[in-house]
């Protein structure tokens, strides 16, 4: 059986955050040393836009400055899935602009080729045009096709339409709720939904990715270290990624 090595992450910025370069070293060192295939999972399911918040270091002075994508409007920025969080019109002819103070010229010219219509499709082809992602399979948590194979979750969202708008909103007792802060939810109407519209919680993430992929090496951060429940998946040898300094900043060499 050939090795499957893995690392799972959601869009985490216009350019990946320094921790998913470094799982994706760790995974190419794995690979060096054992063959078989690599494999992404693209949790681009996830709706908070704070995942893709980037931090980026200002080439004169060092001053970390984090920009973001421009929303339609709230309900969309709060609660779509990052899959269906549109680009606003504009944002991207404006970001070269911005991006002058942080960012060598290639890296701009990478950004400028970027043809996409949404949020999470727009990391992903930035991802691939800096080399990110050369030779690794993408499995994406938003495909219809990945959701009909994936093994039956009791914790789960569900991508449903809201005010005009596609929403991702948890199932909690019975019900399909929003969560609007603190103890605060919005209960939406009853609808029916099949398979292609749920994805996972936190805790059923991992027994739910396995069934699509079916990986013998994970890569996991401290953070999701922390949180993997190991046993739901005993199958898995699981590896630490290796470590990068200004972890959560973005990085923004064209190759990677």
């Amino acid at each position: 059986m050939k090795p499957v090595i893995a690392f799972g992450q959601q869009p985490c910025g216009i350019f990946p955050r320094r921790f998913l370069v470094a799982k994706v070293w760790t995974a190419r060192r794995l690979q060096q040393e054992l063959g078989g295939e690599i494999v992404f999972f693209y949790h681009d399911a996830d709706h908070d836009p704070r995942e893709t918040q980037t931090g980026l270091r200002h080439r004169a002075t060092d001053e970390l400055q984090r920009i973001n994508f421009s929303f339609r409007n709230k309900l969309q920025r709060k609660y779509s899935p990052l899959y269906c969080k549109n680009i606003v019109e504009g944002w991207q002819e404006n970001l070269p602009r911005l991006l002058g103070a942080f960012v060598e010229s290639d890296v701009i010219d990478a950004v400028k080729s970027i043809q996409a219509d949404t949020v999470a499709d727009f990391c992903l082809e930035m991802y691939r045009a800096m080399g990110m992602l050369e030779g690794v399979r993408v499995v994406r948590s938003s495909d219809p096709a990945i959701r009909k194979a994936a093994c039956p979750i009791d914790d789960y969202y569900v991508d449903v339409p809201c005010d005009g708008e596609t929403v991702r909103a948890r199932m909690m007792d019975g019900e399909l709720k929003l969560h609007e802060g603190g103890p605060s939810f919005r209960t939406l109407p009853k609808c029916d939904f099949g398979p292609e519209q749920i994805s996972p919680a936190r805790d059923s993430r991992l027994p739910w990715m396995q069934s699509v992929i079916g990986c013998t090496h994970y890569i996991a951060g401290a953070g999701e270290q922390a949180y993997l429940r190991k046993e739901d998946a005993p199958d898995i040898e699981f590896v630490r990624r290796d470590e990068i300094d200004r972890s959560d900043e973005a990085y923004t060499d064209v190759s990677i």
